[in-house]
């Protein structure tokens, strides 16, 4: 059986990231989006879960206050998700894809071991990811969300030099400042090494062979080569503000938005 496919979601979400969805479901994957608030324009078949019950809204004030309206600021949403992946792994909640990960095949994994993959060539991505329930990384993140400060003890000493001077500057005494990804990939690939599990982790082509080049997608282009190799099992895409923009003729993001549609699904063998 296919892994069930969770995430979240804060606010509204765009056509890119409706395609990537609807490219999951057609994959066979049974598909939740964890949100605060029901999300209008979620693609059929795709479920919609209370995200309270698995870490509370109140939980991104350990990372940055919130704007006097109660709205989310700056890095929040992201940070958020890194601390809210690795509750779901702890809940066993299924396999952790980003909303912006278009899938070209069912993903297959071994529940018993964790599944990431090569985001650049030092450094694992985590928006692919599955880790068991009682798997060094989660436990780590766990014992890590108990503190009020969220430092952990995997800290890159770079990132510890960095924080201490902004502190001495008066700058900052929040962790979460210093870089958008303190939580995210640098966090994961430290915690792998430590755990001995980089052994486990994908070659960059199986998710993030146009991750960062996003023109990859977006423009037009020769796309054949992502869509003939058996190694590349899905794209995490990088939108970088493209999400909400129509599709070029002749991309692959023009390619994937009519594959893709409400009625579509992927050929079965």
């Amino acid at each position: 059986m296919l892994p069930d496919i969770v995430t979240f979601w804060h606010g509204s979400i765009d056509a890119l990231r409706q395609t990537c969805l609807r490219s999951q479901v057609a994959a066979g994957h049974k598909v939740t989006v964890y949100s605060f608030d029901p999300i209008p324009g979620l693609p059929e078949g795709v479920g919609n879960a209370e995200a309270e019950a698995v870490l509370p809204h109140s939980f991104a004030e350990k990372l940055r206050p919130a704007e006097p309206d109660g709205s989310w600021r700056d890095w929040t949403m992201l940070q958020f998700s890194d601390f809210f992946r690795m509750r779901l792994m702890a809940q066993r909640a299924g396999l952790w894809l980003d909303a912006d990960v278009l899938l070209l095949k069912g993903v297959e994994l071994d529940p018993a071991k964790p599944y990431f993959a090569w985001e650049r060539p030092r450094q694992l991505g985590n928006s692919v990811l599955y880790l068991p329930q009682n798997d060094p990384i989660v436990r780590a993140f766990e014992a890590l969300m108990q503190q009020d400060e969220l430092i952990p003890d995997w800290l890159a000493l770079r990132h510890r030099l960095t924080f201490a001077m902004r502190r001495l500057r008066g700058k900052s005494n929040r962790l979460a400042d210093i870089r958008v990804a303190i939580y995210g990939p640098a966090a994961l690939t430290a915690l792998a090494r430590r755990a001995d599990e980089l052994q486990h982790a994908l070659p960059k082509r199986s998710f993030y062979a146009v991750h960062a080049e996003p023109r990859l997608f977006f423009e037009p282009s020769d796309f054949s080569r992502y869509l003939n190799d058996p190694g590349i099992i899905g794209l995490h895409i990088s939108p970088k503000g493209r999400g909400k923009a129509a599709p070029i003729p002749g991309s692959l993001y023009a390619w994937a938005a009519q594959r893709f549609g409400q009625r579509n699904t992927l050929s079965k063998p």
